[in-house]
């Protein structure tokens, strides 16, 4: 019976033309396609129309859906002509690759072999190994073990290219001749390079690929019995199509070897989408192409056509390109696109090349629409040579239940999953944005990372939000393995947050957790999460665990009111929470090394952050109350104390001369200088305003600095850079200026000359008389 072997290379443009072609010229009983035959039960979902292009086979264990394989086709993917072809016609198509049943089961038992070397077992009787021989004769210290085959790298060198992606597009992907004639010629120069393989039998990767071809060997034997008459068409990759000619079969028995006794595990097949950029090599995917934009262009011209002018390849892409070059604002007229096209035409007629390729078309766009910039073509290179397109799957396909219910939700609330990255800004005061709100929420809990929470510029309100969309196909595996939690999206991001209140004994991450289920609207969810925050801070004697631990609630105690949820018992765990955190805190920052005075203050910060968002005079009593406590202590570290008398003059618990006892007691004669040091980083942090407008502090701190000694000052200079260093440069010019002034007063007072400089008074006096309609007299009696 006659079998037609199409090799061809995985999304290749060319390969599609030339399998469309003969199955066309020699039309098969049946089709057969490389790929897992699990997919048999759902390739004829390829026939609908509701599957756009690019999509993707997913394959994945149910016990541990991580574990899956993707299957990606595009619309100018060989394997997506031959089904369509097939499915168009009523003709079977199925599916001929090693079954992912055992696929998964061999590679988790390779895994434990490496992790967990087996012990040696007797066997009971003589077995041809399938594994690589656990005591392989080592190498010589000299000899670099064989390299991976790279086939098209390999005949693109043979025929003198230096880039293997620009020979396959010369030489197989704009070919004219026959179809049959193109696919002998592959399988002959694949052969070729099988014969260069000097790999031994026992490599990882060897051993895989015969034992996938043994698999196909296997179904196209069975395939040959069954219907012997039969003209069946093999769709492959073009490294595999000399093992699969029936003449060159080696003995079934040797196949056999290979492919009996294997492990299962169980698996399930669906359909997801897929993206465009996920088609490229950039992505990571093994089988990708440098441009899928181009090569899906590059299809659309060829389709079934034995030949296509140079010159319409050409001018329809950098029309193209000048479109979204005018899309950002930028000149691209016609009469540039039709020099462009000449020129790209004598690139490639100079290089000797069948076709304009992309080199030649990104050169000559550069050189005439881009006015020889490269900046510009990189504005639109990702949406024309890579592309933003995302497919589609028809309802029916078979999907998780989460999976459906995510998608029921998007169409309801008018989410549309997109390739290209989306700006979403909500109201949350509106019914319809809140939902999508909750939604977004909801996934990040389940760690499906469609959103990603922005900024929300300059906008003070709680009223908005603003979130980054960017749907990844990898988002598919996501819903699969988050679907273990619950089959709706609500129901499995509470079931994943009370098994994360279960686990954690982090505090902050409880807290944050809590804010999280309020903003996914998850009551059963924010209960367990309470619960456990409570059940831990109750036993939790760690000071700075409980202070970060106040934010996070305090925040959703303050914003929780905006999505009109009920934060009593919130409140309720911060009150707790707050009064533990202060009872500890003067024990708790006593005798600090550096790195946990550090931490410490970092923690207070923290806590004062959040209960400045409450309205609550007895939890601000007790902290205030707390603070004073460790500002007049000397026992504390320095940083920490000084932290802590700026919180107290900022809420006005100190006044200024109290503030300046403290300051001058700290920074005394008596005092260490590192710690005073310290004390005044801390007490400085966050703002210069006090310097600029409290003459009297920066008199003490300048006083304190002069009267350092040589050799300490040296070793406080870096601590005094940091702690001026994160004022502006306005702020720090302000400051020289007045301890100039005050350098300058003090001369004058020694002098016994008054500290008014009425000279530099003049004009401001000036300025307030004419506003109070006074007259000025000067001393010659000028008015």
């Amino acid at each position: 019976m006659p079998v037609d072997i199409y090799g061809v290379r995985h999304h290749g443009p060319g390969s599609a033309r030339s399998v469309a072609q003969a199955l066309d010229q020699q039309p098969p009983d049946l089709v057969l396609i490389e790929g897992s035959p699990e997919l048999d039960a759902i390739v004829a979902l390829l026939g609908e129309e509701d599957m756009v292009p690019p999509v993707a086979a997913l394959v994945y264990a149910v016990d541990d859906p991580r574990r899956a394989t993707f299957y990606p086709l595009a619309r100018f993917s060989p394997e997506w002509v031959a089904a369509r072809w097939a499915l168009s016609r009523g003709v079977p198509v199925r599916f001929l690759d090693l079954p992912a049943t055992h696929a998964f089961a061999l590679a988790d038992t390779a895994r434990t072999a490496v992790a967990e070397p087996a012990e040696p077992v007797e066997p009971t009787e003589p077995v041809e190994p399938t594994e690589p021989a656990a005591e392989a004769e080592a190498p010589d210290a000299g000899t670099a073990p064989p390299e991976r085959v790279d086939p098209i790298g390999t005949l693109a060198a043979a025929a003198g290219y230096d880039d293997a992606e620009r020979w396959w597009e010369d030489a197989v992907e704009q070919r004219h001749d026959a179809a049959a004639d193109r696919f002998d010629a592959i399988r002959e120069a694949m052969a070729a390079v099988r014969e260069t393989d000097t790999r031994p039998d026992d490599d990882a990767e060897v051993v895989e690929n015969a034992r996938r071809e043994a698999w196909m060997r296997k179904v196209l034997r069975a395939a040959i019995k069954e219907a012997p008459q039969a003209r069946i068409a093999v769709v492959c990759g073009a490294w595999h199509a000399p093992a699969l000619v029936p003449a060159d079969f080696p003995p079934v028995s040797r196949d056999r070897t290979l492919i009996t006794g294997l492990p299962r595990t169980k698996v399930a097949a669906a359909w997801t989408p897929w993206t465009s950029a996920r088609l490229s090599h950039a992505s990571g995917y093994g089988a990708g192409v440098t441009a899928p934009g181009w090569y899906e262009h590059l299809y659309d011209h060829l389709g079934h056509r034995e030949h296509v002018e140079s010159r319409d390849l050409a001018t329809g892409w950098l029309v193209r390109v000048a479109r979204e070059l005018r899309e950002e604002q930028l000149d691209a007229s016609t009469a540039s696109v039709v020099e462009a096209v000449r020129l790209a035409e004598a690139l490639a007629g100079v290089r000797g090349r069948p076709s304009v390729g992309l080199s030649e078309l990104d050169e000559a766009a550069q050189a005439v629409l881009c006015e020889g910039s490269r900046l510009p073509l990189d504005l639109v290179h990702s949406r024309l040579v890579v592309g933003e397109t995302l497919g589609s799957v028809p309802e029916s396909a078979p999907v998780v239940p989460l999976a459906a219910d995510l998608a029921r939700q998007q169409r309801t609330l008018r989410l549309k999953p997109s390739a290209a990255t989306q700006e979403l800004d909500l109201d949350l005061r509106r019914t319809n944005q809140l939902a999508r709100s909750v939604l977004l929420h909801r996934l990040t809990l389940l760690g499906v990372a469609w959103g990603e929470l922005a900024e929300t510029g300059r906008t003070t309100g709680t009223f908005k939000e603003s979130w980054r969309l960017t749907w990844r196909p990898e988002l598919a595996v996501d819903l699969v393995e988050a679907g273990v939690w619950g089959t709706t999206v609500a129901a499995a991001a509470a079931g994943r947050v009370a098994e994360r209140a279960k686990a954690s004994d982090d505090l902050t991450e409880l807290a944050t957790l809590v804010s999280a289920c309020l903003a996914a609207d998850l009551p059963d969810g924010v209960s367990a999460m309470l619960g456990a925050l409570a059940e831990r801070a109750a036993v939790q004697h760690d000071v700075p665990a409980l202070l970060h631990t106040v934010e996070p609630l305090a925040r959703t105690c303050r914003y929780g009111d905006v999505r009109g949820v009920d934060t009593g018992r919130v409140r309720a765990v911060l009150a707790a929470t707050v009064v533990r955190a202060c009872v500890g805190l003067p024990m708790a920052c006593a005798s600090l090394d550096d790195k946990a005075a550090h931490l410490m203050g970092r923690a207070v910060d923290g806590a004062q952050r959040g209960l400045s968002l409450l309205a609550d005079d007895e939890l601000s009593d007790r902290w205030h109350t707390a603070l004073e406590t460790i500002a007049s202590a000397d026992h504390v570290a320095g940083g920490v104390a000084g932290r802590a008398t700026r919180m107290l003059l900022d809420a006005g618990r100190l006044d200024e001369d109290a503030v300046a006892r403290l300051m001058g007691r700290r920074l005394s004669v008596a005092a260490p200088a590192p710690q005073a040091a310290a004390w005044l980083e801390g007490f400085l942090a966050g703002d210069a305003v006090l310097l600029v407008h409290d003459t009297g502090l920066l008199a003490l701190i300048d006083a304190w600095v002069s009267g350092v000694d040589d050799a300490v000052f040296e070793d406080l200079l870096p601590l005094l850079r940091r702690t001026f260093a994160d004022f502006s440069g306005a702020e720090r010019r302000t400051i020289g200026e007045q301890v100039s002034r005050l350098a300058e007063g003090g001369r004058r007072v020694q002098e016994g000359r008054t500290e008014l400089d009425l000279e530099q008074a003049t004009p401001a006096l000036r300025a307030v008389a004419r506003l109070l309609g006074w007259e000025v007299v000067d001393h010659d009696g000028a008015a």
